[in-house]
């Protein structure tokens, strides 16, 4: 059965990677995974957003993709060592940050693409997405953070469980399966997508066996990070169901059935 996360949607899938940055890219004030990067997907028509979660120093569930500060800042603390308040302050002029519960609150009618980034931030975004359990999926390098996620999403009361993509091992584990055509049914338990590329160094990553194991168990797979239109349109006709982009307004133009 499709999770209501997939629901009304149109198909391929484009997630907006982090928010939507200007044309001018790193030239641009604006940061990724902040309110303006978020709103400037949502006004290219953006339904689902591709983000990433992390605890600051005071245990707050921000949305913010590296470990530290270096690469936007300069700063080379880690999140997790630097209070809220501080964070609101740095990001105030650079788009404004974000905790999961005010984008989803800001935000009401995008679909989330939550990526748990460390092992403080898996239980507690699991309560805060449980009363948004149809529009989020949960996600992770790790398969232990977001299934720590989920659980801690049903025990706060989510009505139904939140989409999930798997992680690492299980994407691992179903190249290999399904290469070897054994049974993938138990790896693909509870998993409504995964998130690839389509190659990582020298292996191929997304091949046409992973594809029909997928698809088998209805689990969608989306390609990340694909900027160029022919690219898109080449997964796309190859069977991808969506496509993870930083310029979510170009692969909505090129992906468009027009």
């Amino acid at each position: 059965m499709t999770h209501p996360y997939f629901a009304g949607t149109r198909h391929p899938r484009v997630l907006a990677h982090r928010g939507l940055i200007p044309a001018e890219g790193e030239d641009s004030s604006v940061w990724d995974n902040t309110a303006a990067a978020f709103a400037a997907a949502h006004a290219a028509g953006a339904e689902y957003i591709e983000t990433d979660c992390r605890t600051t120093a005071d245990g707050d569930v921000v949305l913010f993709h590296d470990e530290t500060l270096q690469r936007l800042a300069g700063d080379p603390r880690p999140v997790a060592a630097v209070p809220t308040s501080e964070l609101v302050r740095l990001f105030a002029d650079h788009g404004g940050l974000l905790t999961v519960e005010e984008a989803l609150d800001a935000f009401p009618d995008t679909r989330f693409n939550i990526d748990v980034k460390s092992e403080k931030a898996a239980e507690p975004l699991g309560r805060i997405v449980s009363r948004h359990a149809p529009r989020v999926l949960l996600t992770s390098f790790s398969d232990r953070r977001r299934r720590t996620a989920i659980a801690s999403a049903l025990a706060a009361g989510a009505r139904i469980r939140p989409a999930a993509s798997g992680g690492q091992t299980t994407i691992a584990a179903l190249r290999a399966l399904s290469a070897l055509r054994l049974p993938t049914d138990r790896v693909l338990r509870d998993i409504d997508a995964l998130q690839i590329p389509e190659r990582l160094g020298a292996v191929t990553v997304f091949t046409p066996a992973l594809l029909r194991a997928a698809h088998r168990h209805g689990v969608e797979i989306h390609i990340w990070t694909i900027n160029e239109p022919e690219e898109m349109r080449r997964l796309v006709f190859r069977g991808a169901d969506g496509i993870v982009s930083d310029r979510c307004d170009i692969a909505l133009r090129a992906l468009s059935p027009s």
